[in-house]
């Protein structure tokens, strides 16, 4: 599960990678270093990503992610 402070230490590589939360809800870290909150889900058995904010100064926090 992630915390704030799991966040905070994530550092980019050359390539994006997910680190999942729960519930579908996951962060995806790209080369740049952003940090993105989405979430999985299926409908009518199509699976479906929705990218929801920006994690960060500017962005959404943790528990607002979760709270979407």
């Amino acid at each position: 599960m992630l915390t704030d402070t799991k966040l905070r230490n994530l550092k980019p590589t050359d390539k994006l990678y997910k680190v999942n939360d729960r519930d579908g809800l996951y962060v995806a870290v790209t080369p740049a270093g952003s940090i993105s909150f989405r979430y999985n889900y299926a409908i009518h058995g199509r699976q479906e990503t929705l990218t929801f904010g920006r994690y960060g100064v500017g962005g959404i926090t943790l528990a607002e992610a979760r709270e979407q």
